[in-house]
């Protein structure tokens, strides 16, 4: 078993690598992958991806034109090789040590897909009250759009078995592959699993990107994927027929 983590790169190079350390570092219980797409940075990120000395299995891919991470997430999934795909920010907001236990239903066959709660109760939560607060309404009107209960559909730690997200097609560009692929998936028989993992907000001289805009981009992403997109639009022909719903009625 092999586990991909696809890293969206995009100005990072503050803590960059750092970062590239700590998850070159991460000892997982399988074979470990780093899949990172250098989204056309400007500020010497693609030269220290490019000096870093990996002991980890990796690729580096380098776009000539920014596109946005949801892009950059489509093309980490067409390079990556795992049997289990799973997204990691280039940054501190997520604990590395969290992945471990977001992959292991996975390994002992007990979900096909796992994403990391920040909501669910756990020892190192700390939220900014404007974040939170967006976030939280976008997860409650995405579990009323697609019918899955979840505690935070925006979460970063998404892990998916590899037949199952390479076999989804994918449009947003930006910051709208959250609502886009839970939208997606909602309509497959899947079993999903959520997990408390820790957070660390970093703010916006720290180098987070995500702004008011991309809260009302999720909110039309939700009901334009929810709604407007038919379910034979969104997967591969090669996606498992186990994964199908037993009703025709979703096409």
């Amino acid at each position: 078993m092999k586990v991909s983590l696809i890293i969206p790169v995009y100005n990072e190079a503050q803590h960059l690598k750092e970062f590239l350390q700590r998850v070159d570092d991460l000892k997982l219980q399988v074979e470990k992958e780093l899949v990172i797409v250098n989204d056309c940075s400007t500020d010497g990120s693609a030269a220290i991806l490019d000096s870093f000395a990996f002991r980890s299995a990796h690729r580096i891919i380098h776009q000539t034109v920014n596109q946005g991470k949801g892009a950059a997430i489509k093309v980490g999934i067409a390079r990556a090789t795992g049997d289990i795909m799973g997204v990691q920010d280039a940054d501190f907001e997520y604990d590395l040590r969290d992945i471990p236990a977001l992959i292991q239903p996975l390994l002992d066959d007990r979900a096909d897909v796992v994403y990391g709660s920040r909501f669910k109760k756990s020892g190192e939560q700390v939220h900014r009250t404007f974040h939170y607060l967006i976030n939280r309404a976008l997860t409650i009107l995405s579990n009323f759009s697609c019918g899955l209960y979840l505690t935070d559909m925006e979460t970063c730690y998404k892990f998916f078995r590899r037949d199952i997200l390479a076999n989804v097609y994918l449009d947003s560009r930006r910051f709208g592959f959250e609502p886009e692929i839970t939208a997606k998936i909602a309509r497959l028989k899947l079993r999903i699993i959520e997990l408390p993992v820790s957070y660390y907000p970093r703010n916006y001289l720290q180098g987070k990107k995500i702004s008011w805009k991309d809260g009302f981009a999720a909110l039309r992403h939700i009901i334009h994927f929810n709604f407007f997109v038919k379910p034979v639009s969104c997967f591969g022909p090669d996606l498992p027929k186990r994964y199908l719903p037993s009703s025709g009625h979703w096409l």
